[in-house]
């Protein structure tokens, strides 16, 4: 019966070229641990090192944010506010 068997596409895989990412990550943990040993000042706050950290805690966000979707419930409220804008318009004119 494979007939109605449903293959899975091939998965995506893009390696980066000019990006090293091991070694930006081992940069990142010597500069920490430098900070940590009192070699280097200690860094200022900055917006930037704590945003996405949520999303890369949760799967479900982090796959939301790879797919690059819009929740559904953005279509809901648009189709609701035209619906109403619809209305509005068939009242204030007295087709309804």
């Amino acid at each position: 019966m494979g007939m109605f068997t449903m293959r899975k596409p091939r998965g995506f895989n893009h390696p980066y070229i000019y990006v090293d990412e091991r070694k930006e990550k081992l940069a990142k943990m010597e500069e920490s641990a430098k900070r940590d040993l009192g070699m280097l000042p200690e860094k200022e706050f900055s917006p930037e090192d704590i945003r996405g950290k949520f999303v890369e805690g949760t799967t479900h966000l982090k796959r939301r944010k790879e797919s690059g979707r819009k929740p559904v419930h953005l279509g809901v409220i648009l189709v609701i506010i035209a619906l109403l804008i619809y209305l509005w318009y068939a009242i204030s004119t007295g087709i309804i």
